[in-house]
């Protein structure tokens, strides 16, 4: 299934020129979803469309695919029934996200619109919900799934429980989707914003780590950026994220070689299947740069996320790359030649037997 990065905005607390520039940058950087929500509304169904028309054809110029959040109280308040999409079609969206849901049937019905709209459904309910939407038979390409986000700082959803919530909707095949935080961001759909991620413990990491993280986990597809505006740089970075399979940036020692370098950066590595406790091993360079020269050097202890090549004092092993996965001591056969940037250390833990991997130079 293909992954998709996204961002948010809110016309309520913005402005369109605002929007329209922020959509263009993430557009440059291939985003290609769009988050938004009616949260504030008055029953005024020409005030919304005004509030959003110019952000939301910008965003459907731009081929980007939006989802509007709603909860039965706005369709109330728009005097609007949920067997009658038609006001997000005129509005232009691509589908709509439901922050609280319905029976099960309903959800399962409006997925049958005569607009093609996707019905997104919240997945941090921690209940069997979208069990009980199943059992109605909905048109299972159009429906899809995403996490809440949370701008109270500690109350963003913990590990476990987001694992729990992700396998659900993942069991029944579905795209599923979660929310990262830009540390340049400001401002959300309220007034109390600090940061927007869905996991908490993502809330101060920089936002491709947070990205990579949910990647890493299988079970996310789409992730999208809940507070606005992040930096360009931000997008760029999110842009470079490797979305199918584990890459860490690292910073080399001075006094590398180029064959060391080569074989971090341009080497095709997965881990070994006969797992060990205290490194993830990568054998390939190995058996290429056989009787190639590996001189000893930077042979301190090995620190848990060091990257590690075995020098010619290990016979047959030199040229070996591997992944320290816990301190060990150094023999001196054993040249430590960089590191994990340190908030990707723990990712480490996602690699798994025969898993695939690859490093960058990390760029601060």
């Amino acid at each position: 299934m293909k992954k998709h990065l996204g961002v948010s905005i809110y016309p309520h607390q913005s402005d369109a020129t605002r929007d329209v520039n922020y959509l263009e940058t993430a557009h440059r950087y291939g985003f290609e979803r769009v988050f938004t929500c009616l949260l504030s509304v008055d029953g005024n169904k020409d005030k919304v469309l005004a509030d959003f028309k110019e952000s939301l054809a910008c965003a459907n110029r731009l081929g980007m695919e939006v989802i509007v959040d709603i909860s039965p109280r706005v369709l109330k308040e728009l005097q609007l029934s949920f067997d009658d999409l038609s006001f997000f079609h005129e509005l232009g969206v691509a589908g709509i996200r439901l922050d609280m849901g319905f029976s099960g049937l309903e959800e399962a019905n409006m997925t049958y619109n005569p607009y093609g709209l996707n019905i997104e459904i919240n997945m941090s309910m921690g209940t069997r919900y979208v069990d009980n939407i199943m059992c109605h038979e909905p048109n299972r390409t159009r429906l899809i799934g995403c996490h809440n986000f949370y701008p109270h700082k500690y109350a963003g959803l913990s590990y476990d429980f987001f694992i729990d919530c992700s396998k659900k909707f993942k069991a029944h095949g579905l795209r599923t989707a979660a929310f990262v935080s830009s540390q340049a961001a400001d401002f959300g759909p309220w007034p109390i914003v600090e940061g927007l991620p869905t996991l908490e413990m993502h809330r101060t990491l920089p936002i491709d780590v947070q990205a990579k993280h949910l990647y890493a986990t299988g079970l996310i597809e789409d992730v999208i950026v809940g507070n606005a505006y992040a930096s360009e740089a931000e997008l760029q970075r999110l842009s470079e994220v490797n979305r199918e399979s584990i890459s860490l940036a690292v910073t080399l020692h001075e006094g590398v070689t180029d064959l060391e370098r080569k074989i971090v950066f341009d080497e095709f590595h997965f881990y070994r299947g006969d797992v060990s406790d205290y490194m993830i091993r990568s054998s390939q360079s190995r058996m290429k740069f056989r009787g190639q020269s590996f001189p000893p050097h930077h042979t301190q202890p090995i620190q848990r996320g060091d990257i590690l090549i075995e020098n010619d004092l290990y016979g047959q092993y030199a040229g070996e790359l591997q992944i320290a996965r816990r301190n060990m001591d150094n023999s001196g056969k054993t040249n430590v030649v960089g590191r994990i940037r340190e908030e990707e250390v723990f990712l480490i833990d996602y690699i798994k037997p025969w898993g695939k991997f690859s490093f960058t130079e990390y760029k601060r």
